[in-house]
C-alpha cells in the first residue's frame, strides 16, 4: 500500500513532510510556514510568507456572502454541527464566489499559452495580445473573468495594495502586467471603466508566484473557513437564521398568492 508524502504518525511521532510535528514545528514555525510546507513540500521564503498571509487574510469574510448565509441557515437547522455549517459555506465556493480568483488565473494562462516569451514582450506589444483576445472573446459572448466591480467602478483599491506588495516583493511578472492591459482593452472595446478587480489581481499574482490556480482557489478556502466559523459563533449568539427563514417563508407565501 502506498503511504502519503504529506503526513505519518505512530505511537511516539507526527510527521509533516518528514519533520516532527512535536519538535520541528511547534511554537518555531508559524501557520503560513507549515501550510506551505503540506502543500508545496517546502517552507516559504520571507516575500512568499508575505504573499500568502495577504492572500489568506484577503479572503476571510466579504459579509453576509452566499457562504455566511449558508453556514448560518445549516446552523439553524442543525445547531449541533458546526463542521456541516461551515462546510455548507465552502460548497458554495465557485466561479461567482471564492473562485473567481481561480478562474481568473486560468483565464491569464489560457490567453498566454502560445505567446513566445511572453515575458520579454512589452506593454505595447501585451497591450496588441490584450485587444486581440477581448475582440475574440467579445465575438464568441466569452466573459473575462476578473475585469470590472459593480462598486469599485473605477479602480479596486484592493487590487492597487496588492499590485504595490507584489512590485515590492519582485512578484510584479507578465501576469500582472498582461492582466492590466486586458482592463485597458476591454474599457476600450466598452467605453467605460472596467478594472482589474480583486479576483483577477489574485489570480494574476498566483501566476508569478509560480503557483497554480489550484492552490490560489485553496487558499481561499482555507481563510474563508476562519470566517465562516466566525460568523457559525455569531449565530450562536446574535441569530439571524431564524429571520432569514421567516423572509424566505413569506416571499414564498406571497408568491403562491
Amino acid at each position: 500500500m502506498r503511504k502519503s508524502h504529506i503526513g505519518s504518525g505512530d505511537a511516539d511521532h507526527i510527521c509533516i513532510r518528514g519533520h516532527d510535528l512535536a519538535d520541528d514545528l511547534l511554537d518555531k514555525h508559524d501557520f503560513v510556514d507549515v501550510l506551505c510546507l503540506a502543500i508545496l513540500g517546502h517552507f516559504p521564503d520571507r516575500r512568499l510568507r508575505r504573499m500568502i498571509n495577504n492572500a489568506l487574510v484577503a479572503s476571510i469574510d466579504h459579509g453576509l456572502t452566499p457562504s455566511a448565509l449558508a453556514t448560518r441557515l445549516t446552523l439553524h437547522g442543525a445547531p449541533e454541527s458546526l463542521q456541516g455549517a461551515v462546510a455548507a459555506g465552502l460548497l458554495g465556493a465557485g466561479t461567482r464566489f471564492l473562485g473567481s480568483a481561480e478562474a481568473s488565473a486560468h483565464f491569464l494562462r489560457t490567453a498566454l499559452d502560445g505567446v513566445e516569451r511572453p515575458e520579454a514582450l512589452s506593454d505595447a506589444e501585451l497591450g496588441a495580445h490584450a485587444h486581440a483576445v477581448v475582440a475574440r472573446c467579445r465575438a464568441q459572448g466569452q466573459k473575462i473573468p476578473g475585469l470590472g466591480h459593480p462598486i469599485h467602478v473605477h479602480a479596486d483599491p484592493r487590487t492597487e495594495r496588492a499590485l504595490r506588495i507584489a512590485r515590492e516583493d519582485g512578484y510584479f511578472g507578465v501576469h500582472c502586467r498582461f492582466a492590466l492591459q486586458l482592463a485597458a482593452a476591454l474599457a476600450h472595446a466598452l467605453g467605460r471603466p472596467m478594472p482589474l478587480n480583486a479576483a483577477g489581481c489574485k489570480g494574476a499574482v498566483l501566476l508569478d508566484l509560480g503557483l497554480t490556480p489550484e492552490f490560489g482557489k485553496g487558499l481561499a478556502l482555507i481563510g474563508r473557513v476562519a470566517g465562516l466559523v466566525a460568523h457559525a459563533i455569531e449565530e450562536r449568539s446574535r441569530p439571524l437564521g431564524q429571520d432569514l427563514w421567516n423572509m424566505a417563508s413569506a416571499a414564498s407565501q406571497a408568491g403562491e398568492e
